[in-house]
């Protein structure tokens, strides 16, 4: 065995599983959890086919997204009844509320939450994500010992990120996600990503980073993680097909293909165990 395998089957790779997020409906896809119940059935699903963070969202009966910590707190209680073990990771994004009403939810203490350092634009509006604002989620994930999942949609949130972590105003381990393809931001670019692995290497030798792609981007960058040794995620909140003509029919199937590509790659897909070990998570 070539030490570059040897070093692959000792790098196990952390597949993040994004239920249902913000913006997707039952009219794109059917398949796309909305009530608790139903994202409890798509984690369970996910979970067995690889998934060990799940990332979350919560959204009313008419499928617009909230950031209400009573169902929050409820999809937290079923996902440690039914998916015991598994990484639960709160979304603080801008379009399930606004101020300090993002992090509402934080005094749950879920293992990790999103946190994004920076602001940008996305296909219809302005992603706001002030200095304050910033300042005022990391402090109240500190206070609850969350470790963030940098959600990186620029360049500058990376850089922004590391600097942060130094200072000490992020708690535990850094770990960093590029996003790409969103409209209006960074797009699906080989060369981009290879400069954004290149600059946590340099910048953040230590630190664990991942990647999503969104729509059609999302088998890209799941691919280019992997190969490259990062971390990746994958869900209906990203992409809610399998390819152009087919609509994925689960969560679970658009993990499959990721934990396909890591058998492709000769990685193992990583257990909650390993995850919380990578992370520096608190154990279970």
């Amino acid at each position: 065995m070539t030490s570059s395998k040897i070093s692959n089957l000792q790098n196990p790779c952390i597949l993040c599983c994004a239920i249902t997020g913000s913006v997707p409906t039952k009219s794109a896809n059917p398949a796309v959890p909305i009530s608790i119940p139903e994202q409890v059935e798509s984690c369970q699903e996910a979970v067995e086919a690889g998934a060990s963070i799940l990332h979350c969202h919560v959204r009313n009966e008419d499928e617009t997204p909230t950031s209400d910590p009573e169902k929050f707190a409820r999809l937290k209680e079923e996902l440690e009844r039914y998916c015991a073990g598994a990484v639960i990771q709160f979304s603080t994004g801008g379009r399930s509320g606004a101020g300090a009403e993002r992090g509402g939810m934080l005094s749950l203490r879920p293992d990790m939450a999103s946190l994004t350092v920076g602001s940008n634009n996305f296909p219809t509006r302005v992603y706001e994500n002030p200095p304050d604002l910033v300042e005022w989620l990391s402090s109240e994930m500190i206070k609850y010992e969350i470790t963030p999942e940098i959600e990186a949609f620029d360049l500058s949130h990376i850089l922004q990120a590391i600097k942060m972590h130094e200072e000490g105003r992020l708690y535990g381990k850094l770990y960093v996600q590029f996003v790409m393809g969103v409209k209006n931001a960074m797009p699906v670019d080989k060369y981009v990503f290879d400069f954004y692995v290149e600059t946590m290497k340099r910048l953040a030798p230590d630190a664990p980073w991942c990647a999503a792609g969104i729509g059609p981007g999302e088998v890209i960058v799941n691919e280019w993680a992997i190969a490259a040794g990062g971390h990746t995620r994958a869900g209906l909140e990203d992409n809610v097909r399998l390819d152009r003509d087919t609509l994925a029919p689960s969560n679970a199937a658009l993990i499959k293909r990721a934990a396909d590509l890591c058998e492709k790659y000769e990685r193992p897909v990583a257990t909650f165990d390993q995850t919380r070990e990578i992370l520096g998570l608190r154990p279970q």
